[in-house]
C-alpha cells in the first residue's frame, strides 16, 4: 500500500498527520502537486513536482494508484476515478468515499457549481477545524489497520 496526496489543496495539518503515520508504520506517502512542498527527510515521504495545468496533477495519480493503495484527496472526479481503481479514498475532512455513494456525490456536485454558475451564492465550505482533523485521522487509522 501507498498513500498518495493531492496535495495541492491539502490542509497542512492533514499532512503532518500523514507524516507521523507514514513514518510509524514504514508506508510510502507521495505528495503530488504542481509546487514543491517541503517533506520530512527520511525514506517514506516523497514529493512529486508536476507541471501547472488543469488536472495535471489528478491525472498522475491515477496514472500511478494500485488497487489496495489510499488517496486523500477533496476532489470528488479524483474520488470517482480511485475507487474505479479498486483503490481507497479519503477526503481531508475524514470522508471516507465508497463506491456505492460516489455517484451521488458527483450529482451533487455537478448541481453545486451549475448553481454558482448561475450566481447563487453557496458560502463555500467552513474553515479546516479541529474536528476535522480527528476525523481525517481517525478514518486513516482505520483504513490504515485493515490494510497495513
Amino acid at each position: 500500500m501507498k498513500i498518495w496526496v493531492d496535495a495541492d489543496a491539502c490542509p497542512v495539518p492533514v499532512r503532518e498527520i500523514l507524516f507521523r503515520a507514514a513514518q510509524r508504520i514504514q508506508v510510502e506517502c507521495i505528495l503530488v502537486a504542481n509546487t514543491a512542498l517541503r517533506v520530512p527527510p527520511g525514506p517514506w515521504v516523497k514529493m512529486l513536482q508536476v507541471p501547472a495545468g488543469f488536472d495535471v496533477a489528478d491525472n498522475e495519480i491515477v496514472k500511478r494508484v494500485q488497487s489496495g493503495d489510499l488517496v486523500v484527496t477533496s476532489d470528488i472526479p479524483l474520488a470517482a476515478e480511485i475507487l474505479a481503481h479498486q483503490a481507497h479514498a479519503l477526503s481531508p475532512r475524514g470522508e471516507r468515499y465508497h463506491s456505492s455513494t460516489i455517484k451521488s456525490l458527483l450529482s451533487m456536485r455537478d448541481l453545486m457549481d451549475t448553481l454558482r454558475a448561475s450566481g447563487i451564492q453557496s458560502g463555500g465550505q467552513n474553515s479546516y477545524s479541529q474536528t476535522d482533523r480527528k476525523a481525517f485521522a481517525d478514518q486513516l487509522d482505520k483504513i490504515l489497520q485493515q490494510n497495513v
